[in-house]
């Protein structure tokens, strides 16, 4: 039978481990020491060295939103998925909350009578609340386009925007139109992306966070 590690910790310092020898293998990366450990933590989730290719960070967001998270702020995710994920213990120890509306029956009434996505209709709730600082979106394109939208007319101003919408439709064309706008974000661009992506973003962020205590 094959030896295996059966340490949680371990497996996981092993797994880094391995990153930081493969990564320089991918190509020549110029982020900063918070950037490379949100990196890593994305390369981790997927075993995917693509994404240090494919994100991009904009206008100093990791800065942005560590300062969001250690306010206490609330977070809008647009899948119970990213809910599930984030680190409990955290968003208790800071005094965040993760909130998501797609299954709201205000939402979903407004989304049937409009004939549009119910992230769409989730996306002009969550923008009426301004203490929801950072927008985690990891599946909805549409969820992007209406915040985008919103942000564009004035109507939302997200501290931070998680744009990592995985899909053939809409989600690259998203993402790039978020990499062009007016606001601090973090984006994997083209295809890839996805909840689990998200939520190690977030949960990266925490990690930044507890290490510089």
């Amino acid at each position: 039978m094959t030896k295996y590690m059966n340490d949680p910790m371990g497996i996981e310092t092993k797994s880094f481990e391995i990153i930081g020898e493969e990564l320089p293998q991918h190509g020549e990366f110029s982020f900063d020491e918070q950037q490379m450990l949100v990196v890593k933590r994305m390369i981790h989730t997927t075993a995917d060295f693509d994404y240090a290719s494919l994100v991009e960070f904009k206008d100093e967001p990791v800065a942005r939103a560590l300062e969001a998270l250690q306010s206490g702020c609330k977070i809008y995710a647009d899948t119970n998925m990213i809910k599930a994920g984030i680190n409990k213990r955290k968003l208790k120890q800071f005094g965040c909350e993760i909130v998501n509306f797609v299954a709201d029956d205000d939402v979903r009434e407004q989304a049937k009578a409009q004939g549009v996505t119910r992230s769409t209709i989730s996306m002009h709730k969550a923008c009426m609340d301004k203490d929801i600082k950072i927008f985690a979106i990891g599946n909805a394109p549409t969820a992007l386009f209406t915040l985008l939208e919103l942000v564009e007319s004035g109507q939302a101003a997200p501290d931070v925007i998680i744009g990592v919408p995985v899909g053939f439709v809409g989600a690259a064309e998203s993402k790039e139109q978020l990499l062009a706008a007016d606001v601090p974000s973090i984006s994997v661009q083209g295809r890839k992306g996805g909840s689990t992506v998200t939520v190690s973003i977030l949960n990266a962020l925490f990690y930044i966070i507890d290490n510089n205590r």
